[in-house]
This record gives structure tokens, C-alpha cells and sequence, in this order.
């Protein structure tokens, strides 16, 4: 579970390197620039919530709301 930018930096660094990209790479398939990479992989809290998730999407990360995980359907009734 990923609760703080630091945490979110070093999944988003991981998942970017497994796919072979530079940190410039990155930033070139979401059209921004490569110190907001840095600062995003480094934990820079930032109210650019967009670009993040852009460039968790461009590094193949898949985000998932974990409360929808805990939601089970009733049974139906036989």
C-alpha cells in the first residue's frame, strides 16, 4: 500500500527502471519534464496529481482503490 510520496516516488522508480526507461524517457511519453520526474521519484509532495498519474500509467504501474477490494457482493438467494 502506498501512503506517503515517498513511497509513491520509489514504486514509480522501480516500476520504470523494470521497463528499461531513463527518468527523460519518461518524462518524454507523458510531455513533461525530466526534473519533474526526479522530483516526483524522489518524494516532492506535488498538487500535480495528473502528471503523477500519467507517469505511473507510462511506467505500467496499475493503481487500484483497495476499499473496492473489501466490498463483497451478497450471495444470491437459492
Amino acid at each position: 500500500m502506498i501512503d506517503t510520496a515517498e513511497e509513491f516516488g520509489a514504486t514509480l522508480a522501480r516500476a520504470r527502471k523494470a521497463l528499461g526507461l531513463t527518468q527523460r524517457d519518461l518524462a518524454l511519453a507523458i510531455n513533461s519534464g525530466e526534473r519533474f520526474i526526479v522530483d516526483l521519484e524522489a518524494g516532492k509532495p506535488t498538487a500535480q496529481l495528473g502528471k503523477a498519474l500519467a507517469a505511473a500509467k507510462a511506467a505500467g504501474m496499475v493503481l487500484i482503490d483497495s476499499a473496492e477490494l473489501s466490498i463483497t457482493l451478497p450471495r444470491s438467494a437459492s
